[in-house]
């Protein structure tokens, strides 16, 4: 199968997921989180609660079904009416040994609501290229079409906890394929992206150019073939591209190269040299002037900067998931 821009970019940024678990809850109740450094996400596999965001903004109700994601830095509280003061969740779930914790009047066979939930994380160095492109808040409701995958997978999610074996891998895939659907969701709905690397990668026009280049960074890709590649005018697609992308083509096509060279530069798997050749640089010093004129510094300084050893990926370029606190 052809690799397609999203999970490019979700290999990339290294993007793992933490199922840690979820709780019970029952009569009045409220959790206030604090918030977050990462995307969390919530899905109510029974009952249903309100979520009352810090900033003042109206609260919103959930449903049975429904799931969320939460990619803004902005506290906030889940409970069972609007305006029901929480308790918070660092005194509920820190140090618990069991998958799911037990709130307000609830036990684990009596119990009115179930929400499971957890978190995404990329590699610290991609962290923007998720963080400041998703909608600060999804909202998948349980009743509609989308939803109806996601529901599997909460139910799926709750069964792993049980300690299956393979149980951590497999809450792992899970919750990430619980990330992808909400966002095939979110853009069911007709919700618009703003302009960025996803909001081109699920645009019919720009995502089959995107995947040229991606499948082929070396190449030397004109302005008059890529738009031939997404049967438009020269012209219209470049505007076109800008609108949903944020930035031009070829602009775009040398930035996800430095992506790429700042992966192979951390795992020390490339010259300086050798990625010039790779990514389609005519020399050695044309590659580092475009890495510093986009990174912001040398590729030999930010080799020797951000060098790490983690797990090798498999971009095509040489380049280079256990229970946690549900806050």
């Amino acid at each position: 199968m052809i690799d397609d821009p999203l999970s490019d970019v979700l290999r990339l940024a290294e993007v793992h997921s933490v199922v840690a678990g979820g709780f019970y809850a029952s009569g009045e109740w409220a959790i206030h989180f604090p918030p977050p450094d990462k995307v969390k996400f919530f899905g109510v596999v029974r009952g249903q609660g309100w979520i009352r965001f810090d900033d003042g903004s109206p609260p919103v109700r959930l449903g049975p079904g429904d799931v969320i994601l939460l990619a803004a830095a902005r506290g906030f509280t889940l409970a069972s009416a609007p305006d029901a003061i929480g308790v918070e969740a660092s005194g509920i779930f820190a140090g618990r040994k069991d998958a799911f914790a037990s709130v307000g009047a609830a036990s684990s066979s009596d119990h009115e609501v179930m929400q499971v939930g957890g978190h995404f994380s990329p590699n610290t160095s991609y962290s923007p290229l998720l963080m400041d492109v998703l909608p600060p808040f999804i909202h998948v409701h349980g009743e509609s079409s989308e939803a109806r995958a996601l529901q599997w997978i909460l139910q799926h999610l709750v069964k792993e906890r049980e300690g299956l074996p393979g149980a951590a891998l497999a809450t792992s895939q899970l919750g990430l394929l619980l990330f992808v659907q909400a966002l095939r969701a979110h853009l069911a709905s007709g919700a618009v992206l703003k302009a960025s690397w996803l909001r081109a990668a699920t645009d019919a026009r720009v995502a089959p150019v995107l995947r040229l280049m991606h499948g082929e960074p070396a190449r030397a890709w004109r302005l008059e073939e890529l738009a031939r590649s997404a049967a438009m005018s020269r012209t219209g697609f470049a505007t076109h591209f800008k609108a949903v992308a944020g930035e031009s083509p070829l602009a775009y096509l040398a930035r996800w190269r430095m992506h790429l060279a700042e992966r192979a530069l951390r795992r020390g798997e490339a010259t300086v040299g050798e990625l010039a050749r790779t990514l389609g640089y005519a020399s050695e010093s044309a590659f580092s002037h475009a890495f510093k004129r986009i990174v912001g510094e040398s590729p030999k300084h930010y080799g020797e900067r951000y060098r790490d050893d983690g797990p090798s990926g498999d971009l095509r370029v040489p380049m280079r998931t256990g229970q946690a606190p549900l806050a």
